[in-house]
């Protein structure tokens, strides 16, 4: 069997630079060299089957060959030592407490505008910002109850957070059904290691829901709103609702009277409290944002400004991660909690400002450019892996709309061994990946399941892990 061992510029997560096992791989690797490669290959086609029997797919639009498609898993897991993990969720609950202080600060007295480490027209100039909710009051002052933080590693294996999700962050599906996967496939492995659990993050979503309840409600009902079944994470959306117990609607199952908000059902309305809602904040109200939305419940923010009904996420989260507003989270930390950054953000250039827009077009060969709105790997110039022509056309786009980009150095991300190749091959290559762990906010704290969604770029040399660009994913352990 093909290894994944040979000295690189990028930080192996199994292997050392001598090519010998990093201890938090040792039970795994020791697995692997023990192993009949039948038996490998026997559980790599049980993987793909069992996740073909539940039906764990992804929509990946414009593509010619049909709109579902399995996400490809892989067996070898990412695997993460304890004490890394423990610094990395410090990390992961300072930003995000930070970032839930920005957002009531801006819908309320904007201490960090007067203070003058942001300015007015960055934050109210963003398409993200909800004038609906300024002076508007959230329970608890939670606005991103469930966010997505994709975390890299550097060459020197150094922890980086690439991005911040606070709208309405997906994957979380896809991380419990991976470790389900691993257990079914591998006890042996569990058996014989400590790998803290992840099969309680549908109880913890369902708590930070229930703490997310106006206060005069006791015994909130809570709902998962999709925009349906043609969603790329449909599947995800059904999941949860039916991991935690609430009902899935849609826009026509529910209805505003009176400010407050009912769902319909057979023994006639019921009122609801808590919405964890799956849908941009623009299909959310057709009376509020696009008159032409069919996916949303017109009147809702009339129920929601009132009080009457809590959003998960608030409206208006979208204007804390939005990519030109990265570069400050840090800032927003000083700001807000009087701490330095314990995970620190990758370089980034700001294309409405002269002098990097200035370097960033001498530098395109080098850089990744991104739109500032844009999400799933999608608008994107990854320069060491484009043409001239490629750059040259991105280079008028930019020009056209500077303020719409960003650009940040082309990241060295750590690689892990992944099998790649025919089930029966076994052959094992390094591929890019980074991790997304699920942080869930309530008035009472932060917490989340150890680990998060280890994604995988399924192409040699491709940095992109996005499922909707052919990413695929792997099962992460924290191992103490």
């Amino acid at each position: 069997m093909a290894s994944a061992t040979q000295p690189s510029a990028f930080y192996n997560e199994m292997y050392a630079a001598d090519g010998s096992v990093r201890p938090h791989y040792a039970a795994f690797a020791n697995w692997l060299a023990n192993t009949p490669p039948e038996k490998i290959a026997q559980n790599r086609e049980a993987a793909d089957l069992l996740f073909h029997r539940v039906g764990i797919t992804f929509a990946v639009y414009g593509e010619s060959s049909g709109t579902e498609r399995l996400i490809p898993f892989d067996i070898v897991p990412h695997v993460i030592p304890a004490s890394s993990w423990d610094r990395l969720s410090a990390g992961l609950k300072q930003r995000v407490t930070a970032l839930n202080r920005f957002l009531h600060d801006v819908y309320h007295g904007q201490e960090i505008i007067k203070a003058g480490k942001l300015s007015k027209a960055l934050i109210e100039g963003n398409s993200q910002f909800r004038p609906e909710m300024v002076g508007v009051d959230v329970p608890g002052g939670i606005y991103a109850h469930i966010a997505g933080i994709d975390i890299v590693r550097d060459a020197d294996g150094e922890y980086y957070v690439l991005e911040d999700n606070l709208r309405t962050p997906s994957g979380v599906s896809y991380m419990l059904e991976n470790r389900k996967m691993m257990m079914r496939l591998f006890p042996e492995l569990f058996a014989e290691q400590s790998i803290r659990p992840v099969d309680h993050y549908p109880d913890l979503l369902l708590e930070t829901l229930r703490q997310a309840a106006p206060r005069d409600v006791d015994d909130p009902t809570i709902v998962l709103l999709t925009p349906g079944h043609y969603n790329s994470a449909y599947f995800e959306h059904a999941f949860l609702a039916q991991q935690m117990g609430i009902e899935l609607v849609e826009g026509a199952d529910l209805f505003v009277q009176d400010n407050t908000l009912f769902m319909r059902t057979t023994q006639g309305p019921q009122r609801v409290d808590v919405v964890y809602r799956r849908i941009d904040d623009d299909f959310l109200d057709p009376r509020a944002f696009r008159p032409d939305s069919m996916l949303g419940v017109p009147g809702l923010m009339s129920a929601y400004r009132a009080g009457r009904v809590t959003l998960a996420n608030a409206v208006g989260t979208g204007v804390a991660d939005d990519k030109s507003m990265y570069p400050y989270v840090p800032d927003m930390i000083r700001f807000y909690l009087g701490e330095e950054p314990i995970i620190h953000n990758v370089k980034t250039y700001l294309l409405g400002n002269p002098d990097d827009l200035a370097y960033t077009l001498a530098h395109l060969e080098e850089l990744v450019v991104k739109e500032a709105q844009g999400s799933g790997g999608y608008g994107m110039l990854v320069g060491p892996h484009s043409t001239k022509d490629e750059r040259e056309r991105y280079k008028q786009r930019v020009l056209d709309a500077p303020e719409r980009f960003i650009a940040q150095p082309t990241l060295a991300l750590s690689t892990c061994p992944t099998f790649v190749g025919k089930k029966g091959a076994n052959t094992l290559g390094a591929r890019h990946i980074d991790l997304r762990p699920y942080v869930l906010s309530s008035p009472t704290g932060v917490q989340f399941a150890p680990g998060g969604l280890t994604r995988v770029a399924m192409r040699e040399g491709s940095l992109v892990v996005n499922s909707s660009q052919g990413g695929g994913v792997k099962d992460t352990w924290i191992v103490d």
